[in-house]
């Protein structure tokens, strides 16, 4: 049975990388008229392996950058200033683009708005804990305090 090195993921075969055996019909009638695989020799066995270990390496490296940042974010306390009501009511809320922006001015750091949990806008002054999911799953929470302007 020949080798194949996918080129893209196959489902109920493999992921993108990944040296697998198939048939040679199903080689020469699907696979590689689609480029979704290409014949395996030798040296591109070799260069898929090293290939594979450079983006796990990589993969790696940018979980640990996200758990440093969540470290960081997770001693970070923002403070929003917004008009408010004399009941501490918000006049409009708090969105996650306040909560980003805020961020940056902070650390310099560009969260995207839409890694930013919040079950609802906050509409409140007060305390509130603000969870943020980054990259590789990794959860940070910062402390935001909205003031009253």
């Amino acid at each position: 049975m020949p080798q194949a090195i996918l080129l893209e993921d196959v489902a109920n075969l493999g992921g993108k990388g990944a040296v697998v055996n198939v048939s040679k019909g199903y080689m020469r009638n699907f696979l590689l008229p689609r480029k979704l695989a290409q014949p395996a020799t030798p040296s591109l066995i070799a260069a898929a392996e090293m290939a594979g270990q450079a983006a796990q390496a990589e993969q790696v490296q940018s979980l640990e950058e996200a758990q440093q940042l969540a470290e960081l974010l997770g001693k970070t306390t923002l403070t929003i200033t917004a008009q408010a009501g004399e009941d501490g009511r918000l006049f409009g809320s708090v969105t996650t683009q306040d909560i980003a922006d805020a961020i940056l001015e902070a650390r310099a750091v560009t969260i995207d708005k839409r890694k930013i949990r919040l079950e609802e806008p906050i509409k409140q002054t007060g305390s509130h804990t603000v969870e943020l999911e980054l990259d590789g799953g990794v959860k940070a929470t910062v402390k935001t305090i909205v003031a009253e302007q």
